[in-house]
């Protein structure tokens, strides 16, 4: 069976090419130039905060109030030591040969002094973490500017990275354990221990005067903060003030 990452590609085509349509409903965009399609990711951000509410919340809560701190942050730990394999890949096609060799220092200590991951002793040790992904690649490679986009239940993205998250099937292995051999544990272990974390950040959102313009510009300046590896270029403000 293909992983999710790869049969995410087909619909994420689709999605670009229907979606032209779904953008002119009456909607007044709130960013034009980086959320033209704001009619369509308003409907699909709706399903998803009530398909959290009613299912992935409370699971996540329920996980929470069960699972100590200290397993909760050794599972994290493990899953963030489980992306190795992504960031070195991308780290190599970017040319970072410095990130490459940093990740992998880290990924074999955690893996053996921190049994498997579970204890971070890298970060303890001073070696830094770092997080590339296939969207980060491709925005390396010049593709800057790319559309949101939101997806059923997978949440935020842009066109770029969904379409750079349909190779995590080749590179992952929680995406590996799903296609070879159809095991999808690892993936929901994940994604419940992501959303647990997560949680402390709920009554933020919920007093938010639009839930989801937050969502959207803190997941694009995120993006923005990765792709330039925390150093972002400055707005430029003369060509800000010149619109108006």
């Amino acid at each position: 069976m293909k992983s999710q990452g790869v049969r995410l590609l087909p619909a994420a085509l689709l999605l670009a090419c229907l979606l032209g349509g779904c953008a002119t409903q009456n909607t007044t965009l709130t960013d034009p130039e980086r959320d033209p399609w704001e009619g369509y990711n308003r409907q699909i951000h709706a399903f998803n905060m009530s398909f959290d509410r009613a299912v992935f919340r409370p699971v996540a809560k329920g996980y929470d109030a069960v699972m100590p701190d200290g397993p909760q942050r050794g599972v994290r730990n493990f899953f963030r030591n489980l992306g190795y394999p992504v960031t070195l890949l991308n780290s190599l096609l970017q040319g970072n040969m410095e990130r490459a060799f940093t990740s992998t220092g880290r990924f074999m200590m955690n893996t053996t002094i921190g049994l498997l991951g579970f204890f971070d002793v890298a970060t303890k040790a001073g070696i830094p973490f770092y997080e590339e992904d296939f969207g980060q690649t491709l925005a390396t490679w010049g593709w800057m500017d790319s559309r949101y986009l939101v997806m059923p239940v997978l949440g935020p993205f842009t066109v770029r990275d969904l379409l750079g998250r349909s190779f995590y099937g080749y590179a992952h292995p929680v995406s590996w354990a799903i296609r070879e051999h159809d095991q999808y544990l690892p993936l929901i272990v994940d994604l419940i221990s992501l959303r647990a974390e997560l949680l402390p950040l709920q009554a933020e959102l919920d007093a938010a005067d639009d839930p989801y313009v937050l969502i959207r510009d803190v997941f694009l300046q995120r993006r923005q903060y990765e792709i330039f590896n925390g150093d972002p270029p400055a707005p430029d403000y003369d060509a800000m003030l010149e619109e108006y």
